[in-house]
């Protein structure tokens, strides 16, 4: 383990025990389970070399997507927590809501061409490609005529159409790389590039078409820095808009706050910001933001969730794998130790 990497046995610790004898990562012992976290954590696994765990994690995925190629899985944002300790509040299983999110079906191809970034195997690709193709032409399905991608297949749970800009950046990138393996694999898909062409101006041009029914979104910093992370925007647009809300969303020496109005540093959207930081070649200013951070952990190193800073304390008092997994890409981002760490630096497509 290198000078860079030697800070992160904490983190990727915490993520290999959080994975289970099936591959499943959830987000903590007991907790909820969707594909994109748990992707986030395989991604992280690979960028460390735990190859083993990394095919456990693609395994899982594999034996449990649904015929129409998402996955179920539960909104953390539902979970219910005990104010007084800080914790979530495990749920019995019938009590659950599982909802069809495209955006984390999407996400199965930005780790597949992650690990192929990574690993340079055609074989691995191959053997994954039915897996991808299901999961985009399901967020397909679901674009509607402004261009947008609903954020779930329609259900009882989620009657209303609408589309949420961060959702939809993360998947404008997970098309990226769906395109980037289809062409790998020299496979043609001309109405994925249709697909992400319309996304791009929808996210660009439109933005009545995102967070129609969820009035709140607009205080989460995710939709401030995700246009630019996910390459929709990027050049001297994308240092505007980082630059436009920078007040709003970082407090100097302690991170990136989840939503505006809260004192309430979260550790994953700080790491992500660091990555959007690069991408706009502001990368000092990356190094700082992470360290920041640095010390956000508990005894064994892993990070928790995040900090409120007016009250000094932890809160919730979770140390889900994904937050460890979000450094970790910010890490390799910035300090290019493995062969993904371009995966979210480069939106060209080959």
């Amino acid at each position: 383990m290198n000078s860079f990497t030697k800070n992160l046995k904490g983190p990727i610790k915490r993520i290999v025990f959080l994975q289970r004898k099936d591959g499943c990562i959830p987000w903590t012992e007991d907790g909820v389970f969707d594909a994109w976290n748990h992707l986030e954590c395989v991604m992280a696994l690979n960028t460390l070399g735990y190859s083993k765990e990394v095919d456990l994690g693609f395994s899982y995925l594999k034996k449990n997507q649904l015929d129409d190629g998402s996955w179920l899985g539960e909104l953390g944002s539902t979970l219910d927590i005990d104010e007084k300790k800080g914790t979530f509040v495990n749920r019995d299983i019938e009590s659950k809501v599982y909802f069809r999110d495209t955006n984390f079906a999407a996400y199965i191809a930005t780790a597949c061409w992650h690990d192929f970034l990574i690993n340079n195997s055609v074989d691995r690709l191959t053997d994954n490609w039915e897996m991808i193709e299901k999961a985009i032409n399901f967020v397909i399905e679901n674009q509607m005529e402004d261009g947008s991608i609903r954020w779930a297949a329609k259900s009882i749970e989620a009657p209303k159409d609408d589309s949420l800009l961060t959702g939809c950046c993360s998947i404008y990138k997970s098309l990226i790389c769906a395109i980037n393996c289809a062409s790998q694999l020299n496979k043609e898909k001309t109405n994925w590039n249709k697909s992400l062409e319309r996304l791009k101006n929808t996210i660009i041009n439109k933005p009545e078409s995102f967070d129609k029914t969820w009035e709140s979104k607009k205080r989460f910093s995710m939709d401030w820095y995700y246009p630019v992370l996910c390459g929709a925007i990027n050049g001297k647009k994308a240092e505007e808009r980082i630059n436009s809300q920078w007040n709003t969303f970082v407090i100097n020496e302690k991170g990136c706050l989840c939503v505006s109005d809260q004192p309430w540093v979260t550790i994953a959207e700080t790491a992500e910001l660091a990555i959007a930081l690069i991408k706009i070649e502001k990368k000092d200013k990356a190094r700082e933001l992470l360290s920041w951070i640095k010390n956000y952990t508990d005894n064994d190193g892993a990070y928790w969730m995040g900090r409120q800073i007016n009250e000094k304390v932890f809160w919730p008092m979770e140390n889900p794998g994904w937050t460890s997994a979000a450094v970790i890409l910010a890490y390799d981002a910035l300090n290019n130790f493995s062969r993904g760490s371009k995966i979210f630096l480069d939106d060209h497509l080959i």
